[in-house]
């Protein structure tokens, strides 16, 4: 497969970390305005998750420097703006990017400053690329540690924001906190105009997969282990609710042992609705060309089936306009010459 006409075709990434996607040389610069000492080294060893983690909580401690240096509004808004650089480079036209305010506020920003930093990063990028830059939009992310009036708080202040602002979010460790204790937030954010999506699945059984779908998610950080059970298959599948699978991340959070036993073929071929990305530019050292491929070819998919899966993504994104339905024509076409010329993956 030649990477680089993957790389330039237009490509929708609906799950992205700004967290897990700090620069590495930018963690440096950041750590060095603190005080803190820091060598390239030293940044890519608590950045860089292994390529295989014991369990999901284990690869969540990768986020824990980025989101030391996330305190204030000028890192966010730079952290933000290379963001979309880099997806831009990759070839992403449309993506969302989620992190959770209620993770920066040590250094006194509030909820409203920090969603904020983040959109004036989005528009710095927008201003610097011009008409190369991505549609991109925003989903707030609650965490399940936190407490549940605390996130009821976050997901009227998300509401209230509006635009870039698209969606509203639950993540964190799965295996110690449940879902449903969060509902209320879930509806504060669904009443306020939010589309609604959950991260489930990272850890064995489909409980948690459930839990999401009974907030009314439209759409599944992860859900792997949703091909453990023909049940929940189905019910994800009756639903019509999307799974945005991150291949690399479930492999170094231990859910699939690697890539060729990763489900994500079987469950596309299985009718339900899936999309790829990356979670993690950095934690996971990836790109979406790179995660497009590396699936594609480890699990004997073909170009046709590549193409309807990346396609899916821009369907399935959370954004509405004429700018979104634009981008969902120019991919259709793009993918479809791109399969038919691409005789096999390997």
């Amino acid at each position: 497969m030649d990477l680089e006409a993957l790389r330039a075709l237009p490509k929708a990434e609906l799950h992205q970390h700004l967290d897990g996607a700090i620069r590495i040389e930018t963690a440096v610069e950041l750590a060095a305005e603190v005080g803190m000492p820091l060598s390239l080294e030293a940044a890519r060893a608590r950045l860089v998750a292994p390529s295989r983690c014991r369990n999901q909580a284990e690869l969540l401690t990768y986020f824990d420097l980025p989101i030391a240096l996330l305190q204030t509004a000028s890192a966010l808004q730079r952290v933000s703006a290379e963001l979309v650089e880099r997806m831009a480079a990759d070839g992403v036209r449309y993506g969302e990017i989620r992190w959770a305010p209620r993770l920066h506020l040590a250094g006194g920003l509030s909820v409203t400053a920090v969603i904020g930093a983040v959109g004036a990063g989005v528009a710095e990028a927008r201003d610097r690329l011009g008409s190369q830059a991505p549609l991109i939009a925003l989903i707030v992310t609650a965490m399940r540690s936190h407490p549940p009036g605390a996130n009821v708080e976050l997901a009227h202040a998300a509401a209230a924001f509006g635009m870039p602002v698209v969606g509203f979010d639950l993540a964190g460790p799965e295996a110690t906190y449940p879902a449903p204790p969060h509902a209320a937030a879930f509806r504060a954010a669904e009443e306020g105009g939010l589309a609604l999506t959950a991260h489930a699945g990272e850890v064995p059984g489909p409980e948690r997969i459930r839990e999401a779908i009974d907030l009314g998610v439209r759409r599944i950080g992860h859900g792997v282990t949703a091909a453990d059970d023909p049940d929940t298959m189905a019910l994800v599948r009756d639903r019509d609710v999307t799974l945005d699978v991150c291949p690399t991340s479930n492999v170094q959070a231990a859910i699939v042992p690697d890539l060729s036993a990763h489900p994500l073929a079987r469950m596309h071929r299985a009718g339900v609705s899936v999309t790829i990305s990356t979670d993690d530019r950095t934690v996971s050292d990836t790109t979406l060309t790179e995660e497009m491929a590396r699936s594609a070819a480890a699990l004997g998919m073909t170009a046709r089936e590549l193409a309807d899966i990346a396609v899916n993504g821009f369907h399935r994104g959370f954004g509405a306009g004429i700018a979104l339905s634009r981008l969902q024509e120019d991919a259709d076409r793009a993918w479809s010459a791109w399969a038919a010329g691409e005789p096999a993956i390997n």
